[in-house]
């Protein structure tokens, strides 16, 4: 596995909330939480980045 790096994050209290909430739901920590939502994120930005520019 890669190595992981630390950073600070600021958010909203109410969204740490609702985001400490579907981790729970899911199964995984906070911070996997998070780190799963930006993968997901990214995935999908590369994806409709190959569907708009099918040179890539």
């Amino acid at each position: 596995m890669a190595e992981k790096k630390a950073f600070i994050l600021r958010i909203n209290p109410d969204m740490l909330k609702e985001v400490e909430t579907w981790a729970g739901e899911e199964f995984r920590s906070t911070n996997g939480q998070i780190e799963y939502l930006l993968q997901q994120a990214l995935n999908a930005r590369k994806k409709n980045k190959k569907r708009k520019d099918p040179q890539q």
